[in-house]
């Protein structure tokens, strides 16, 4: 089959008979007709189920839109509200009823923005940030989001709430923005809470770095100012089976392994049974103002409890947003909507009461890797 402009798709292609490099091998030439590699077989695998995913996705586009542009305001039609709910992440409605979380954010900004101040607002959202901004006496306020949905939602909201005339929502990453174009002038203050339950997930690191350099006044402030990283060493065959396979029913299933997430994912480490083999330690700290911000590993010492089997890093963070004001997402704070980070370790790892281990904590990208 071919799509419309006539390219071959990769659903036409026949894993068994690809032409591609053999693992290790040191040329790009392979016999005509040779079977492909296992690993390479699962990598074109992969692909064609993403083409699949995204092949679905256009159609599903194309019929909402379809209905939309039919309905012509007489009510939206499912496949417009299916399409759109699954556009915005479910994890928005819980960040949205963290009581704690919001008012930590609306004392912060309240203590940080001075009367006129231009206050860039990464990642919109729903323009909570952005409200509280211009709340607190900005004189302008430009909030960018990625998600053209979550954008258009926080334009409305904000003119739902009557504050159209102070705050500006953008369509687009704030990597996108330029002073002189979606901003009148550089920002006096940048305000921005894209953090996952690892701190770096949601691309803060680079994000703020850029911003600083790029879109902010000299002398200007951010918020978050700060971050830090803590952790402790667990053992619980439980959560790290969320990851990891061996057998089922006595047969061999450790190929899934191949797909299991690559770094750190989220648990809410209260709800599974586990066994802290180690305190919890300082692991890293981020000076969000000045630092690098740049990808970095540490060697982190940690003292040994308890005798097991060390399976993962259990990480979290405190987040400084300025102003004497921190919010943290620790174990014990179960009110929190953020979870912790799970850090698999790469094999298991036999540990001694009264001794010290050692490890490797590396963030690279939007992932924390152990080892």
């Amino acid at each position: 089959m071919h799509d419309s402009l006539g390219i071959t798709t990769v659903e036409d292609v026949d894993l068994a008979a690809v032409d591609v490099p053999a693992a290790g091998s040191q040329t790009s030439k392979q016999v005509a007709g040779a079977p492909a590699a296992p690993i390479d077989r699962l990598v074109l695998a992969a692909a064609r189920a993403q083409a699949g995913e995204l092949s679905r996705l256009a159609a599903e586009s194309t019929t909402a839109l379809a209905a939309a542009l039919a309905s012509r305001g007489a009510g939206a039609d499912e496949a417009v509200v299916q399409l759109a709910a699954r556009c915005v992440p479910r994890w928005h409605f819980a960040m949205l009823n963290d009581t704690e979380r919001n008012d930590a954010l609306a004392v912060a900004v309240e203590r940080l923005v001075r009367p006129g101040m231009h206050v860039l607002d990464i990642g919109a959202g729903t323009g909570l940030l952005a409200m509280m901004a211009a709340r607190a006496g900005a004189g302008r306020v430009t909030s960018c989001e990625a998600n053209p949905l979550l954008a258009e939602i926080a334009r409305q909201l904000v003119a739902a709430n009557g504050m159209s005339d102070v705050v500006d929502v953008v369509a687009g990453r704030s990597t996108d923005l330029m002073v002189g174009r979606e901003l009148a002038r550089p920002a006096d203050l940048i305000v921005s809470e894209i953090v996952d339950c690892g701190l770096v997930g949601e691309g803060l690191l680079p994000t703020i770095r850029h911003a600083r350099h790029g879109l902010l006044t000299p002398g200007g402030q951010v918020m978050p100012q700060a971050a830090r990283l803590f952790g402790f060493l667990i053992e619980s065959p439980v959560i790290i089976g969320l990851n990891r396979v061996t057998q089922a029913s006595g047969f061999d299933v450790r190929l899934l392994n191949a797909t299991s997430t690559s770094g750190h994912f989220p648990v809410r480490l209260s709800t599974w049974p586990h066994r802290e083999l180690t305190p919890a330690v300082d692991l890293a700290a981020f000076d969000l103002a000045t630092g690098h911000l740049g990808d970095g590993s540490v060697v982190v010492r940690m003292p040994v409890t308890h005798d097991g089997t060390a399976q993962a890093l259990v990480v979290w963070f405190e987040l400084d947003l300025g102003a004497g004001i921190t919010i943290r997402n620790s174990p014990d704070n179960l009110q929190s909507h953020w979870m912790q980070a799970l850090v698999p370790l790469p094999a298991d790892r036999p540990v001694t009461a009264d001794t010290t281990v050692e490890l490797r904590l590396t963030w690279h990208g939007e992932r924390l890797y152990a080892g």
